[in-house]
């Protein structure tokens, strides 16, 4: 996190629903003009951790401060945040001007700094014109940018984005990530996104709150929660990965079924059982020289077409019973004549493999 006190502390956060305990001694810091994506699978506590960050849940325990002050039994309308719903939750019966104006109404600003404010925000959106439309007459990409505006009206200090895009077709979704990443870091509002989405949240985030049952497994950049997981569920949930059984054999030494990888990052005991986890980009099939370590001859079972890579089954000989998923480009396939049931030499960056308890 940036230097300097955080703008936004959680300590000791915990969430029971009568016996049962959705957040458990939730502790995280957010910096000043941060973009924070909570990360997991449905159920594991993000939604219900950001709505308590809102004040619309209440902490069974924990304490919250934002930007200094202590926040931790404010309601909602004392506390200092816009906030973007998965279903825009705009009011259908006004006018797309009228809902960004909502807050600035309520807050009884003049009628002129009313309008000026609301032009600028629908321009920044990339509705200028949309001003007179009902929400009915938007599309679900238009109709999040005008919840978007609104939730920016009044320059909070903290952004809150409840999974903002989930409900939007694919191609809008990834046109609005980007449109929602640069207005993010044009106005350098602190902004925390929850999402199940892996690729939503590497893509936008600063840093990732992975969680899982209520608790943060990890806290991280993208590139090191996708590059070094801290726990085998972050090596499985983000992105894919090769999981396989194995066994240290020394320093630096792991054997999967009849093949050993060394150079591989391992502080367990000869003969320990573990599992190592590889990225499919991490077993490469060149350049391979010689005098390579880590290189094995595999059959290709299954190829799936992705665009310009592919997604390609192999079984390596000695470890038959653990296929391995790799990324081959759709150009290297076609030079070498590669098919199912083709045979191809590949080599693991063991360097880059996970070794976690079995």
């Amino acid at each position: 996190m940036a230097g300097g006190a955080p703008f936004l502390r959680l300590e000791g956060i915990r969430k029971d629903f009568g016996s049962f305990n959705a957040l458990r001694d939730i502790r995280l810091e957010v910096a000043r003009g941060e973009f924070v994506c909570f990360l997991g699978p449905s159920g594991c506590g993000k939604t219900t951790l950001l709505r308590i960050i809102a004040g619309l849940e209440t902490q069974s325990a924990g304490t919250l401060h934002q930007d200094g002050r202590d926040i931790s039994r404010l309601p909602p309308a004392e506390r200092d945040y816009g906030i973007v719903f998965q279903s825009y939750a705009l009011f259908p019966n006004l006018t797309t001007y009228d809902n960004v104006a909502y807050g600035l109404v309520n807050r009884r600003a003049g009628r002129e700094a009313i309008a000026a404010r609301v032009a600028e925000l629908l321009r920044l959106v990339g509705l200028p014109e949309a001003g007179a439309k009902y929400p009915a007459q938007l599309s679900g990409g238009q109709q999040q940018r005008v919840a978007l505006a609104r939730a920016l009206a009044t320059s909070p200090g903290l952004l809150l984005l409840d999974e903002p895009l989930s409900a939007l077709d694919a191609i809008v979704r990834v046109h609005l990530r980007s449109e929602v990443r640069a207005l993010h870091q044009r106005l350098g509002v602190t902004t925390i996104m929850v999402t199940h989405d892996q690729e939503e949240a590497l893509s936008m985030a600063d840093r990732i709150v992975v969680m899982d049952h209520g608790a943060i497994d990890q806290v991280g950049s993208p590139l090191e929660i996708y590059r070094e997981p801290a726990t085998p569920f972050v090596a499985d949930f983000v992105g894919k990965v090769n999981m396989l059984a194995a066994t240290v054999r020394g320093p630096g030494r792991v054997q999967v079924a009849g093949q050993t990888f060394t150079g591989v990052a391992v502080d367990k005991a000869a003969g320990r059982s573990v599992r190592a986890y590889l990225r499919p980009e991490d077993i490469v099939a060149r350049p391979i020289a010689e005098s390579d370590a880590n290189v094995f001859e595999a059959t290709i079972e299954k190829i799936e077409f992705l665009g310009s890579y592919c997604l390609v089954r192999v079984r390596a000989a000695g470890m038959e019973e653990q296929p391995l998923t790799v990324y081959l480009s759709l150009n290297f396939l076609s030079e070498q004549g590669l098919a199912q049931g083709s045979r191809l030499r590949l080599r693991v960056l063991a360097e880059r493999m996970r070794v976690f308890e079995a």
